[in-house]
């Protein structure tokens, strides 16, 4: 029986929070030490945000470097990975002669950010159609090849989809785009702290990826990387003292991600003190932490795919520590509600149940899928109460 770590969160005890990958939770002993931080900005705001930032934010960017392989000079810091991938499109110099390569498993946000800057420079979007439930790699690996052109320009892919849950399997793709020339942009909002990564070794052009997802740390904390010939010519999507910088002791890369304007620092403060404190939560530090999770979500999925009789959707390699479960169909055809566009589904199991959960509507209307996750937080008996809230409401429909 895997032992849950929930005492160690602010969670209210009173829910089962099964939806880590929407947002993350933050460790109590993690949003302690953040305090302790703003109210030492607080105490000296000029001192913390002028005086001694910039050496503290390189630290906890080396600290990130090492944790997921790379150079510190190819990191900055970002508030989320759509602001990462903003920043990256918006650089970008597209023509209208180039094509952009998407998958139709792309997160929402990120997909809007590709079409707005395709209608302003006029570039071809091209969509990848991937099926799910998958079964092979060659299923994703294939399809995504086949759609170059000698126009394509860029590959946009997620590296652990949200809506299905999938671990895309970036190398090969990756190492073919480079053999063809063709850059890439890893949407990676998942992958720092549920996968290992190395990205200097996996030769991916940019990645942008959230820290307060499954490294835990607080709201506010993302990363993105850039190749080092990339590096000139991408800049944040919000212009500021560094763009003009006369500084020669650094990168201008660094200098102008270094500062935007004024905000509160201490999410990405807290990076490696958040590292840290899990990596010495249980033996084997974060190896043994995202095998544990994986472990614990494909159990998770039994339980849910048993209860419900279906087949689990996809071999266990394809998931980290999210599944996403096809469900049967709404039986009275209710469309999402709104304003927030929540399954009626995902708000009874809230409402009645005191789950947390997310149910997406994917590719239609029509077609539920519930999504589940696993941190340390968890336990066995958490997907159990789901499965027999599930019945009971599947029924109740």
């Amino acid at each position: 029986m895997m032992k849950s770590y929930k005492e160690l969160w602010a969670l209210d005890p009173e829910i089962i929070f099964l939806n880590n990958g929407s947002f993350g939770a933050g460790p109590t002993a993690i949003l302690e030490k953040q305090s302790v931080m703003r109210r030492e900005l607080e105490a000296n705001p000029m001192n913390c945000l002028h005086r001694t930032l910039e050496i503290r934010l390189d630290a906890a960017r080396q600290r990130l470097a090492d944790f997921i392989g790379c150079k510190f000079e190819n990191l900055v810091f970002v508030p989320n990975a759509t602001s990462g991938v903003n920043a990256v499109l918006q650089s970008l110099p597209f023509n209208q002669t180039d094509e952009v390569i998407v998958t139709n498993h792309e997160y929402n946000a990120c997909r809007n950010t590709l079409n707005y800057v395709a209608q302003q420079r006029g570039f071809k979007v091209v969509e990848v159609q991937i099926p799910y439930p998958v079964q092979k790699i060659d299923e994703v690996v294939n399809p995504v090849l086949e759609a170059f052109t000698p126009r394509t320009r860029l590959l946009l892919l997620d590296h652990i989809t949200s809506a299905t849950g999938l671990i895309m399997p970036i190398e090969p793709i990756i190492q073919e785009c480079n053999h063809r020339g063709v850059e890439t942009l890893i949407d990676g909002a998942h992958g720092p702290g549920m996968v290992n990564l190395q990205l200097e070794k996996l030769g991916v052009t940019y990645y942008t990826g959230n820290c307060h997802k499954w490294i835990c740390t607080p709201k506010g904390s993302a990363l993105l990387y850039v190749r080092s010939e990339k590096i000139e010519n991408i800049r944040p999507t919000v212009i500021s003292h560094g763009y003009s910088t006369l500084r020669s002791d650094r990168s201008k890369f660094l200098i102008q991600f270094g500062w935007t304007g004024t905000l509160c620092p201490t999410p990405w403060l807290c990076i490696p003190e958040t590292i840290d404190y899990l990596g010495r939560v249980i033996p084997g530090g974060w190896s043994a932490i995202m095998e544990r999770n994986h472990s614990l979500v494909l159990l998770g999925r039994d339980i849910i795919c048993k209860s419900l009789n279906v087949p689990p959707p996809c071999p266990d390699e394809f998931h980290g520590s999210m599944v996403t479960i096809p469900i049967p169909p709404d039986p009275k055809g209710r469309p999402p509600a709104l304003p927030r566009f929540e399954a009626l589904l995902q708000i009874e199991l809230w409402i009645r149940h005191k789950i947390e959960v997310p149910i997406f509507f994917w590719p239609d209307l029509r077609t539920r899928h519930l999504r589940i996750s696993a941190q340390l937080y968890n336990s066995i008996e958490d997907y159990q109460r789901l499965a027999e809230a599930l019945l009971e409401e599947l029924f109740r429909e």
